[in-house]
């Protein structure tokens, strides 16, 4: 703890009947804890009276454990550490998992790292909706970060003070715990599980979690997210690395030499041309996603060429579109391209226009679709008797 400038936070709200158990626990391994008493109306002052010695944040009203989190890392700061281990009041946890956290961040590389304590969430006394609600909050996670975890609404867990410190984080409820750990994947913080142990005995533990309400905002956040992570993460991590490594090399590394196999990129190819051929204007990103993770295909190349319909193409593919369904419905239409900008003349055909742009994204997907796949399989092939050779 001392090497590694680690402090435990314990926020407590109304557990009278465990805390004092956790702070004793806690102690076994280290004086560096800070309590921060979120407002309890129980016996919870009284108790912290006898652990005086020991860094105490005491709020007249109880405002949610974010918003005591957030106070507590920034006392954590103020006092010079670098990380906070944070644990539970209401006995749930065990504090003889401490050293797993500090064990893994001795040895970790990277230093900028979450870890989430995994509880094994199939052991008989864990209830079917915290089960349930941890599976729901993991798929929203890994959609919104690409990161897959067994368990993303642990308290238990270790934060890297300095990288959450450049974090702005707003939300004061349990949402908190998913509003940091996903802005703090963005940021490029890793985030990990380590195995931990888990008691939910009903006759000590008291949960504050309000199943409705707090379920509700964190519904609102994780759609909230899911918005972000389409129209801006994803589109910005794909840019970076395309920046980063070049024309030739991004297609070479992320296109061609990605792991999938021929068929599975010809498809992600078929998927993003056909809708970013298709007249859904202004959804293309969010639903060429969307079915990229749906048909789990590969979004990177999805994306790519779903920006067939990039702006400088645009006038093209509305006058194809528009010349292929008045080749379909038999209607004569006389425009040139720079007609048919200047002029917006294409929306009184508007009917016209759907039906031909739907035609052109299937038609157009099924040729860039096949061509990638014959291309594609015989870059896989050569590249196959190059590694055997």
């Amino acid at each position: 703890m001392e090497q590694l400038k680690c402090c435990v936070l314990i926020p407590t709200y109304n557990n009278h009947k465990t805390l004092a158990k956790v702070i004793d626990g806690v102690l076994a391994y280290t004086k560096n804890i800070i309590i921060i008493n979120d407002g309890a109306t129980d016996a919870t002052a009284l108790i912290l009276e006898s652990y005086a010695e020991l860094e105490q944040i005491h709020l007249p009203q109880n405002k949610g454990k974010g918003n005591a989190l957030k106070l507590g890392f920034q006392k954590a700061v103020d006092l010079g550490y670098d990380f906070a281990i944070t644990i539970d009041s209401d006995g749930q946890h065990f504090p003889k998992d401490i050293p797993i956290f500090l064990d893994a961040l001795e040895t970790e590389t990277n230093k900028n790292v979450i870890y989430i304590g995994s509880r094994n969430m199939n052991q008989d006394d864990v209830p079917g909706s915290s089960s349930f609600g941890n599976k729901f909050s993991n798929f929203w996670f890994w959609f919104e970060t690409g990161i897959r975890l067994k368990d993303t609404q642990s308290g238990y867990r270790l934060y890297p003070l300095r990288e959450i410190e450049k974090l702005k984080l707003y939300t004061p409820k349990f949402e908190f715990e998913i509003e940091v750990i996903v802005k703090a994947a963005w940021s490029g913080t890793l985030v990990k599980n380590l195995p931990i142990h888990i008691s939910y005995d009903d006759a000590e533990r008291v949960s504050h979690f309000r199943k409705i309400p707090d379920f509700a905002r964190i519904s609102v956040l994780n759609t909230w997210f899911v918005l972000v992570a389409l129209f801006w993460i994803k589109p910005r991590d794909l840019y970076r690395r395309f920046r980063k490594k070049g024309f030739r090399r991004f297609v070479r590394e992320d296109l061609l030499q990605s792991s999938d196999s021929p068929r599975k990129k010809a498809l992600s190819i078929a998927l993003g041309v056909g809708i970013g051929l298709s007249p859904l204007w202004g959804f293309h990103t969010i639903i060429v996603l969307f079915l990229a993770v749906l048909l789990k295909l590969n979004k990177v190349i999805a994306f790519a060429f779903s920006n067939v319909s990039l702006a400088p193409f645009i006038p093209f593919v509305l006058y194809l579109s528009l010349k292929t369904g008045a080749f379909i419905t038999g209607e004569e239409l006389i425009y040139t391209v720079d007609e048919m900008v200047d002029n917006l003349g294409f929306i009184t055909h508007l009917k016209t226009y759907i039906i031909g742009s739907i035609s052109l994204s299937i038609v157009a997907s099924t040729i860039f679709g096949f061509l990638g796949y014959l291309i594609l399989t015989v870059f896989d092939r050569k590249k196959i008797a190059l590694n055997n050779g």
